[in-house]
């Protein structure tokens, strides 16, 4: 079935859903959904009791814990704030350094938000907050991504004079610290994307934002061709999709998600194959228009006063027969009694027409429940991954558990879904202002995926790292604790976490560069095996002896168990007399 429709420029949309509701009135106002300061700023109380750290959450099939991102220097939570709306970004030159973005409220007494983020450098294990990007000033909307050699950008919604813009920022060290602000026109529920395909559209950036509150009119997406140094002055996106996302393809071609402004049951698909290209001027040659079975929803139910998820695009970057396919994902309120379900689309034919719709979610359709923040992400192998809020077993508008679904075959099949967390309440921990923010965001890889998220097991609202599968730091699509076991990777210091990823992300120093952390290579002498005072042939010669499994043994120089290669790295770097 083909639900799609290429759009030309005389057609015009109406009925907008807004609030919860469709509207069908070619004369329906803007949908109300702009992010301005209501509240003046009050800094965090100088004596805040802070909270133990939150207990061991019981997960379903022995996932990985969430981990609270906006900590305090112990890894407590911080009580009395509020975190909500994260993005996330991953390294891919060094998947171990992860940078969340989120808007951070520093008291619930006021809604006046900042633009706070953590880094973490072991693969999300632990959280560093060093507070927000700029403390007094407004800011919301948070988006973030990276570009091929591992610099991380930061766009960012605030107010100057009344008027809605964006900036960006960028961090060189792995989200330690940021330089800017960059202007960067902008408005409203902005989304952005780095080139990282390697091809003539290298380290471009993109953005897009809502139609309704913005910089420049119906001109609503830029460009960066120098890394975010500069953006020439926007440009229009025909039918000015908002409420959505951005994705590149393995072509470098660019797709822009989201609704029609003035009718919420219209996505949108816009495609630029050109964009890339620094010589030639931004337009984009198609826009397809897509029914997803129902209508995204702003403002109900278990987030009254937000969206309740945003649309999703993303493309197959993998090499087998699904490579190029694009994918469309949103909760959306279907005809009858279900108020929301998780939708999915696919186009083989780079987006100009649509697979019928296919619903994710597997509850019975007349239970009441609410799958809501529908997120989607593409891992590199083709597995396509799915979480959403979901409220099957509660049978309560405002109790929550984070689902879990993914689709090895193009978004045919979908796996049954599994709760990922304990339930949580949507409608307490509100800083003066009722929402749980927007959205979530994630990114998958070939073992598993990464997650930011919000919800309020303390509580309160704070943001969480959740990763989904084994770890996987060295992206050789093998888990970390099989590389271990296998010995194709050392683990020195016995944290769980490869070497080499480690001394990729900058946590343990190596020198030499041979691959084996400094801390855990042999003192000169501790490698002269035969006691002479040389590390020699004979030393050379023990050492292969006890090559293989062989705990305990002296050459065993990082004690992981065996006798290997990294061990003789070892003795070669420190061959020669002793001191």
């Amino acid at each position: 079935m083909n639900c799609a429709i290429a759009l030309t420029a005389g057609l015009v949309l109406l009925a907008s859903p807004v609030d919860g509701q469709a509207v069908d009135d070619p004369q329906a106002k803007p949908p109300i959904h702009r992010e301005a300061p209501d509240d003046p700023y009050l800094p965090r109380p100088s004596a805040v009791r802070e909270a133990p750290p939150p207990p061991k959450l019981p997960l379903a099939g022995g996932l990985s814990l969430p981990v609270q991102v906006n900590v305090d220097a112990l890894g407590n939570n911080i009580h009395g704030d509020a975190a909500n709306e994260p993005s996330i970004a991953v390294d891919p030159t060094a998947p171990n350094r992860i940078t969340i973005g989120w808007r951070q409220f520093d008291t619930v007494k006021s809604n006046f938000r900042q633009a706070g983020w953590g880094y973490s450098h072991d693969g999300g294990r632990t959280w560093t907050f060093p507070g927000v990007l700029e403390p007094g000033v407004f800011r919301s909307d948070p988006v973030l991504d990276v570009d091929a050699d591992g610099n991380f950008y930061y766009y960012s919604l605030t107010i100057v004079d009344g008027q809605f813009l964006c900036d960006l920022y960028i961090s060189t060290d792995a989200g330690v610290s940021w330089i800017g602000p960059v202007a960067a026109w902008g408005g409203d529920k902005a989304w952005m994307a780095v080139d990282r395909t390697g091809g003539i559209g290298q380290g471009n950036i993109y953005c897009a934002w809502s139609v309704f509150a913005g910089c420049c009119g119906n001109d609503t997406f830029i460009r960066s061709t120098d890394g975010g140094m500069t953006f020439p002055t926007p440009s229009l996106i025909p039918f000015t999709p908002i409420f959505g996302s951005l994705v590149v393809g393995p072509g470098g071609e660019l797709y822009v998600s989201g609704v029609a402004p003035f009718n919420f049951g219209i996505f949108l698909v816009a495609k630029s194959t050109t964009v890339q290209d620094p010589l030639i001027p931004i337009s984009f040659e198609l826009t397809t228009a897509i029914d997803l079975g129902g209508f995204l929803v702003l403002g109900a139910g278990p987030n009254p006063g937000g969206l309740l998820g945003q649309a999703w695009v993303a493309v197959d970057h993998s090499t087998g027969p699904t490579r190029g396919h694009v994918y469309l994902l949103a909760s959306v309120n279907p005809p009858g009694p279900d108020p929301m379900d998780v939708m999915f689309a696919r186009s083989t034919d780079g987006g100009l027409t649509w697979s019928a719709p296919i619903r994710v979610n597997d509850d019975p359709t007349d239970n009441g429940a609410w799958q809501w923040f529908g997120t989607m992400s593409v891992a590199p192998t083709g597995r396509i991954d799915v979480v959403f809020n979901d409220t099957r077993n509660s049978g309560a508008d405002n109790i929550s558990e984070l689902f879990y679904s993914f689709s090895a075959d193009g978004g045919k099949t979908w796996s049954a879904n599994d709760a990922m967390s304990p339930p949580f309440d949507s409608h307490i921990g509100w800083p003066n202002q009722n929402k749980l923010g927007d959205y979530y965001h994630m990114v998958s890889d070939r073992v598993g995926a990464n997650l930011a998220y919000a919800a309020t097991f303390n509580g309160e609202q704070d943001v969480y790292f959740l990763r989904i599968g084994e770890y996987d730091c060295n992206d050789n699509g093998i888990a970390d604790s099989d590389d271990i076991a296998d010995q194709t990777s050392g683990d020195c210091n016995e944290n769980t976490i490869p070497d080499e990823c480690e001394i990729a992300a900058g946590t343990l120093a190596d020198k030499d560069r041979n691959g084996i952390p400094d801390k855990c290579e042999p003192a000169k002498c501790s490698a002269d095996l035969d006691e002479d005072g040389i590390v020699g042939i004979l030393d050379l010669l023990a050492l292969l002896a006890a090559w293989g499994p062989n705990p305990d043994h002296p050459a065993d120089f990082n004690r992981d168990g065996a006798v290997s290669i990294l061990d003789l790295l070892a003795l070669l770097a420190n061959w020669g007399p002793c001191p």
